[in-house]
């Protein structure tokens, strides 16, 4: 269930030759998600941390509000990939039924197979709060992300999201190999630990597409910070939603591009 990298026979070319190598490989594999035995989405991911994913994945996605309304979870091995089999709440699930939406996941998937415009964006309430950070202690952070990210520094294939304290420390990390999946991942885990969202910062390992801010303002998390560009609509919704957006956050620079008053000097 945790096998995260697989070793490849490859041959690599450098200093004017080529040789055999074993490089070590990103494990990705199809991931279904079942909510009461019905299947409603199947998305590419590397299988570790399945069931933060799964908790996350459903407070993001507007699924259930709270993780108590996730009652069971199971984890089955397939031929083709890992089921996840959730049992929530009956009105959830009913609401669940009534959206009639169908993902249909990629790695790089922003819309996920959205039936309509009218699925793009859920409506969200602006978020209420949302801790205050000195840049400096969200420059502390990026410069320990490094120690934890083990798959991506023996692969060079994942992304990360980190949940960040408001000294600069990191509570806690996950890594996918898809950026959505990375911060569902982390959200699942704070909420499992019971965490307070409005206490921290989310700090990503890629740029910052609406979905990421849609999914942060989902659960309440006032600033998200990535360390490549926004998009123009990252910033439109983070802007409507009262959440923090930076970006660009190399070592000794970053870039506000909503709601400053959260990051000081």
């Amino acid at each position: 269930m945790n096998l995260t990298m697989m070793a490849a026979d490859v041959r690599r070319w450098g200093d004017g030759g080529t040789r055999p190598v074993v490089d070590d490989v990103a494990v990705e594999m199809p991931i279904a998600l079942e909510y009461n035995g019905v299947s409603f989405a199947v998305m590419l991911a590397s299988p570790a941390d399945l069931e933060d994913f799964a908790l996350g994945f459903s407070l993001t996605e507007g699924i259930i509000a709270r993780p108590r309304e996730l009652l069971d979870l199971e984890l089955a091995e397939l031929e083709e990939g890992i089921a996840i089999k959730m049992t929530i709440q009956t009105e959830r699930f009913a609401g669940l039924r009534q959206r009639r939406r169908n993902l249909a996941g990629r790695t790089g998937c922003g819309l996920c197979g959205a039936e309509s415009l009218g699925q793009v964006f859920r409506p969200l309430p602006p978020v209420a709060g949302g801790v205050a950070c000195r840049a400096a202690n969200l420059q502390g952070a990026l410069r320990r992300l490094r120690e934890c990210q083990p798959l991506q520094q023996a692969t060079g294939a994942t992304h990360a999201a980190a949940w960040i304290a408001q000294d600069g420390g990191i509570v806690l990390s996950r890594e996918d190999v898809g950026r959505h999946n990375a911060l569902d991942k982390m959200i699942g885990a704070v909420a499992a630990a019971r965490g307070d969202f409005g206490a921290g910062v989310a700090l990503v390992t890629s740029r910052a597409s609406y979905e990421l801010v849609q999914k942060a303002a989902a659960v309440g998390i006032g600033t998200l910070a990535a360390i490549s560009a926004p998009t123009s609509l990252a910033i439109e919704m983070a802007e409507r939603l009262n959440l923090t957006l930076v970006g660009f956050l190399r070592q000794g620079s970053h870039v506000v591009y909503t709601h400053p008053g959260r990051i000081h000097d």
